[in-house]
């Protein structure tokens, strides 16, 4: 089937199935566009995003390599499966060195993960606040961070898990310095978002 214009196939929407998607078929579905997320059992597809949020995730992809301590990696853009109907794309995550199982992998299990960080984008606002940090801290992931615009500038959320409880507590809200000693020592200077 031709599209509007004829020149391009028609894109033919997946069909959920009873009960939803599960962690795996994100594996096996073809076409899926490129970041699409796993929440509740229903696919979630990435909008444009916008420059803070690529100049945001080079920042700290960057700052987090050039401090990562042996034993730990810096991953940008992988999911992690929490559970059979829940597979989110943190924006960037640090996982144990020794969790690459090679080439093909296309997820991780959340005790490998130990920061998953979410960038804010206008159509991720509630997933990245709400949803994701919730389902990340009862997955035992010990650290979140949100990184977002305030009044056009840069704030980066800094999170640790409450292992009794399985929730998050604020550890600091960062303006113009993010300085921390866990997981590791980092000093970023979120600003540097809005510089060229």
């Amino acid at each position: 089937m031709r599209g509007a214009t004829g020149d391009e196939p028609e894109y033919v929407w997946p069909r959920p199935p009873v009960g939803g998607y599960t962690a795996g078929d994100l594996d096996r579905l073809p076409g899926l566009p490129p970041h699409t997320e796993l929440i509740d059992g229903s696919l979630v597809f990435a909008g444009p995003q916008n420059v803070f949020h690529m100049r945001a995730l080079r920042l700290l992809e960057n700052r987090l390599l050039h401090a990562v301590p042996p034993g730990l990696d810096v991953v940008r853009e992988m999911t992690v499966t929490l559970g059979e109907r829940d597979r989110p794309e943190p924006d960037v995550m640090l996982v144990g060195a020794d969790a690459d199982t090679g080439p093909h992998q296309t997820t991780f299990r959340p005790a490998d993960v130990f920061l998953a960080v979410e960038v804010v984008s206008e159509d991720s606002r509630a997933r990245d606040r709400e949803t994701k940090p919730r389902k990340y801290a009862a997955a035992g992931i010990p650290h979140f961070w949100r990184m977002e615009e305030d009044g056009g500038r840069p704030v980066v959320h800094v999170f640790e898990l409450e292992p009794a409880t399985r929730t998050y507590a604020v550890t600091g809200i960062h303006h113009d310095r993010l300085e921390v000693t866990v997981p590791f020592e980092l000093d970023i200077d979120p600003t540097a978002v809005a510089r060229r």
